[in-house]
């Protein structure tokens, strides 16, 4: 599959996946039921070869979902689940003595070493040890004791977090929270979902996943999505959009300087940007449109947006911020 994908050209591959994204939903139809729009944005995280923070309260399958997309695309899949005493090594590895006689080390190598990475409840766990992701997530390698090691890609994280329970917890540090992609929001199912949940759970499993694609060609399509031509424009509107989130911008809207602490930064335009191409891609077009950035600019945005206390006291929420943000800012002339 792989060498057949390598031999097409972008536009060939634009074309063929078309067939490839039936396949990729039917699998993971399979076991995941709903969550439409959640599935979708996972997907264009992984064309776009973005992280993903995936927030919701327990039982709404956040691990089954990321599993299950790992499989769809045959990687290798690793889970990590994040507690109060999980250490850095624990995460890359570590070194050990092979030969006492001649102080040999030798380097174990950790869970991440995956394509995906499951970081379960990652909030569970000490400042400290969530650092230990920063330098894989953004340079995909990490450094142990001066030595460098790569992992394999493609390489994604995708972490869970739960909004109850705070107590324990550990927010995830700005610069932390920078280094994904999107921010999700998983909700409840509807009625009709939730029954077929429970019916399909509560009788003998006996389901196969098929893979559709593998390493190799996912990697194909990311440059796919980095060769997909985006005009002037629609870089000027996301860029637009998330400076006027800024209120120390010298023509920061009125709102924004009331409700904002802290705007996005640059990487929230990056991965607009980003995530529009490789929701072209996803959806087998070449046009792209403001719309597009629209469609995005929430979990691109609301991780990276810091609400003030006039904002709680008020009831409004980032979410709120951002509607009135794509409500205000013009799109500029093509």
């Amino acid at each position: 599959m792989a060498e057949q994908l390598t031999r097409m050209g972008d536009v060939e591959i634009l074309e063929s996946f078309a067939a490839r994204r039936k396949a990729i939903e039917r699998e993971m139809r399979k076991i995941i039921v709903g969550q439409g729009e959640i599935i979708n944005h996972l997907l264009t995280a992984v064309l776009a070869g973005g992280h993903c923070l995936i927030i919701g309260v327990p039982g709404l399958a956040k691990t089954l979902i990321i599993k299950t997309l790992a499989q769809t695309f045959n990687l290798k899949f690793s889970r990590i689940q994040f507690t109060p005493d999980l250490m850095p090594a624990d995460i890359i590895g570590t070194e050990y003595i092979e030969d006492m006689t001649v102080s040999k080390m030798s380097f174990i190598k950790g869970p991440i070493f995956a394509n995906v990475i499951l970081a379960d409840e990652i909030n569970r766990t000490p400042p400290k040890t969530q650092s230990a992701l920063l330098e894989v997530m953004q340079e995909h390698q990490i450094t142990v004791a001066g030595t460098t090691y790569h992992v394999e890609l493609p390489f994604f994280v995708l972490a869970t977090q739960n909004p109850i329970e705070q107590e324990g917890t550990y927010p995830l540090p700005e610069a932390q929270q920078d280094r994904f992609m999107f921010s999700l929001n998983i909700d409840y199912p509807t009625r009709e979902e939730e029954i077929v949940v429970i019916e399909s759970t509560t009788a003998k499993l006996d389901y196969a996943i098929e893979p559709v694609l593998d390493g190799p060609e996912v990697l194909r399509l990311q440059e796919v999505v980095r060769n997909m031509p985006v005009s002037r424009h629609i870089v000027e509107y996301a860029t637009e959009l998330a400076r006027a989130s800024r209120p120390t911008d010298e023509h920061a809207l009125n709102f924004v300087k009331e409700y904002v602490s802290w705007g996005a930064g640059p990487r929230a335009a990056q991965y607009m940007v980003l995530g529009i191409k490789a929701r072209a891609v996803l959806e087998g077009r070449v046009n792209i449109s403001c719309a597009d950035v629209r469609a995005i600019a929430k979990p691109v945005m609301r991780h990276r947006i810091f609400t003030n206390f006039n904002a709680d006291a008020d009831s409004v929420s980032v979410d709120d911020v951002i509607d009135k943000l794509m409500q205000t800012v013009p799109e500029p002339r093509g």
